[in-house]
C-alpha cells in the first residue's frame, strides 16, 4: 500500500521532479559535476530516488531548458550548455535542424560523471551498469551532407547531415541504456538533435526502426569465415553468436519473434546454417525448420532472463547467488515441511549452494538440445520396419 505523499497525489512542496533537479543543480553548481561530464541518465534517477520514468525525463528536461545539461549523440546527457549550431547547418532545408557535436572524422569521446558507481559483476557475467548502459559501445560519428553520408528513405530536398546507419545506433544506444520500453522517436530525434519529423525519412516509423536494430545488432556477430567441421558444431556456432548478441543487447530477445518470422537479412544466414547442418540427415524440409525454429526458440527463451536479471541486480544490489543465499533459509524450511524427496536428494548439507550463471545454464542446455535433437532426427531418417 503507497502512503507517501507523491503516492496520494498530496502536495508537500516542489514536485519531485523539481527537488532531484535542484539536487543535480546544486552538483553542476558546486563543481562536483564540471563541464563535459556525464550527467545523471533517466534510469540512474529512477534507481536512485525511486521515481517513474516519466519524472526522470522531466528532470533532464528541465535542467537541459536551463542550459545546465544538453544530449550529445551516442553519449546520452552531459553536463553544460548545447555548442553552438555552425552558420552553415543554420542554412535552409532540413539540414537547418542538426547540430553538429564532433569533428566528422572522430567519434565523440564519452566522460563519465565523477559519481557514477563502479559497475560490479553479476553472477551472470553481466553488471547493471555495463548490461543496461552501453550507449558508447558501437558509436558511429556524425558525417557531412552527401551522397555518401545519407540514404533518406524518401528523397527530395537537401540531404540531411545523418545517415540511417546513425539513426538505428543512437536507438540501438538507447535501448541498451533504458531498455525497448524508453525508444521513442522523439527521444532519438533529441539524442541527435534533430526534428522528430526528420527521422522518418531514414528509417520510416518506429515498428520499421526496431527491425533495422534487430538487424544491425544481429550483423555485429557475423559468422567465422572457417566453416564448421560437423552438423553439431555448425548448430554450436549459430546458437552461441545469437547469445552473444543477446547478451551485448538485453532487449533483443523481446525483440524477435518465434511464431512470426521477422525480414531480417542478418537473421537468415542463422537459419540457412542451421538447415544446412541438418540436411546431413536426410530429413524433409518440415522436419529441419522446426529444428531450426526449436534452436532459435531454445536460445531467446534462455536470453529472455538477461534483462529482468540484470534489472532485479540493479533494483536489489543482489546478484543471483547472493539472492538465493538470502533465501535460503526459507526454502529449506520449505522442503523440510513438505515431502519433497527430489529437492532432499540434492544433499547441498543444508543450503542451496549452486551456481545461478545463466551462460552455464545456457551451455548444458544447449548440450541436452543437441543430444535430443541428434537422436530424434537419426530416428526419423531410419527406414520404417
Amino acid at each position: 500500500m503507497c502512503t507517501s505523499a507523491e503516492g496520494l497525489g498530496m502536495s508537500t512542496g516542489p514536485a519531485p521532479y523539481q527537488r532531484i533537479a535542484d539536487q543535480v543543480r546544486r552538483l553542476i553548481e558546486s563543481g562536483k559535476l564540471r563541464a563535459g561530464d556525464r550527467a545523471p541518465s533517466t534510469r540512474a534517477l529512477v534507481r536512485d530516488h525511486g521515481i517513474a520514468m516519466a519524472t526522470a525525463t522531466k528532470v533532464l528536461a528541465t535542467l537541459q531548458q536551463e542550459g545546465l545539461v544538453h544530449t550529445r549523440p551516442g553519449v546520452g546527457t552531459v553536463v553544460g550548455p548545447a555548442p553552438r549550431q555552425p552558420a552553415a547547418s543554420r542554412s535552409s532545408g532540413p539540414s537547418s535542424h542538426v547540430r553538429r557535436h564532433s569533428s566528422p572524422s572522430s567519434p565523440v569521446p564519452r566522460s563519465t560523471s565523477p559519481s557514477s558507481p563502479v559497475p560490479r559483476q553479476s553472477s551472470t557475467g553481466v553488471s547493471p551498469s555495463s548490461a543496461l548502459s552501453r550507449s558508447s559501445s558501437r558509436r558511429v560519428s556524425q558525417r557531412p551532407a552527401g551522397p555518401a553520408g545519407a540514404h533518406p528513405v524518401g528523397g527530395g530536398g537537401p540531404e540531411p547531415l545523418l545517415s540511417r546507419e546513425e539513426v538505428v545506433r543512437a536507438a540501438i544506444a538507447i535501448a541498451d541504456e533504458e531498455g525497448l520500453a524508453a525508444l521513442s522517436m522523439r527521444r532519438i530525434a533529441t539524442d541527435l538533435g534533430v526534428s522528430t519529423m526528420a527521422l522518418y525519412r531514414y528509417v520510416g516509423g518506429k515498428e520499421a526502426l526496431v527491425l533495422q536494430m534487430v538487424d544491425t545488432a544481429i550483423g555485429d556477430f557475423p559468422f567465422p569465415a572457417e566453416r564448421p567441421a560437423s552438423w553439431r558444431e555448425g548448430i554450436e556456432t549459430v546458437a552461441r553468436l545469437q547469445w552473444s548478441a543477446y547478451r551485448a543487447h538485453l532487449w533483443l530477445p523481446g525483440a524477435v519473434s518465434l511464431g512470426r518470422p521477422q525480414a531480417l537479412p542478418n537473421l537468415l544466414p542463422h537459419t540457412d546454417a542451421v538447415l544446412r547442418a541438418v540436411s546431413g540427415f536426410g530429413v524433409d524440409g518440415s522436419t529441419s525448420l522446426s529444428a531450426a525454429i526449436t534452436v532459435f526458440g531454445y536460445v531467446r527463451g534462455v536470453a529472455l532472463n538477461l534483462e529482468p536479471e540484470a534489472r532485479a541486480e540493479q533494483d536489489t544490489g543482489m546478484t543471483a547467488d547472493e539472492w538465493a543465499d538470502h533465501q535460503s533459509d526459507q526454502f529449506v524450511a520449505l522442503i523440510g515441511a513438505q515431502d519433497l524427496a527430489g529437492f532432499r536428494a540434492l544433499d547441498f548439507g543444508g543450503s542451496f549452494d549452486f551456481d545461478y550463471d545463466l551462460d552455464q545454464l545456457f551451455e548444458f542446455g544447449l548440450g541436452i538440445l543437441l543430444d535430443g535433437l541428434a537422436v530424434k532426427l537419426q530416428r526419423m531418417r531410419a527406414p520404417l520396419r
